[in-house]
């Protein structure tokens, strides 16, 4: 699942606006898992620009591909924004976590959101994408847990999506009944974070969003 690989490309470094394509047939997967295992990586995923590392960037443009953005509502904790770049629809919504932290405590890094977006023209409908705020551990696996429902993430530099394509129905529909998604991930330095979104309307931000992006 994973760019117009362009606008998504943008999204990783400050959003995730550079999303799945499926893996090249025939070639291993980064962990060495040959082509037909039951699960398997998505390619690589672009990053978005590197102001998303500073920290500078507005996330939500980031997301808008270099577009205007246009806020659609607001639902709770998450905002609904769509947008057009490259005369391509994309619809998303996003939040910021409810807490976060890290451990060693001491260690600091950029903010952190998720978002889904749906893309019509690309026939891609809530896609989960996670921007944590520091450099992931290379080939290290992320996780994020709705109650007592957890899935595997692919890493990407700053970025993380759900693993195996096949769940993410599932967590999408964990995430709509539920109160709080938890990611656990470790950076390239072994400092680990927790980050807890609140799930608060949630069911809404998503049915706007696929109301307006069909």
């Amino acid at each position: 699942m994973l760019i117009d690989r362009r606008w998504r490309l943008l999204l990783s470094l400050c959003l995730a606006a550079a999303f799945a394509v499926p893996a090249l047939a025939q070639q291993p997967a980064p962990d060495g898992t040959q082509p037909g295992a039951a699960v398997k990586r998505p390619k690589p995923k672009p990053k978005p620009a590197a102001a998303a590392t500073s920290g500078t960037a507005d996330p939500i443009a980031v997301a808008a591909g270099g577009a205007k953005p246009t806020l659609l509502g607001q639902y709770g904790d998450w905002g609904v924004y769509t947008a057009s770049p490259g005369g391509k629809k994309i619809c998303f919504a996003i939040a910021k976590p409810a807490s976060s932290a890290t451990t060693p405590p001491s260690k600091t890094r950029n903010p952190s959101y998720m978002f889904i977006s749906s893309r019509p023209g690309e026939k891609v409908i809530d896609e989960v994408s996670i921007i944590i705020g520091y450099p992931f551990k290379p080939n290290s696996e992320a996780t994020v847990a709705v109650g007592t429902a957890s899935f595997a993430l692919y890493t990407q530099q700053d970025g993380a999506w759900i693993k195996n394509a096949a769940e993410e129905a599932h967590l999408i529909e964990a995430m709509r009944s539920g109160e709080n998604a938890v990611i656990k991930g470790t950076s390239a330095k072994g400092t680990r974070s927790t980050d807890t979104f609140s799930l608060k309307g949630l069911a809404e931000a998503l049915d706007r969003s696929d109301k307006d992006c069909k």
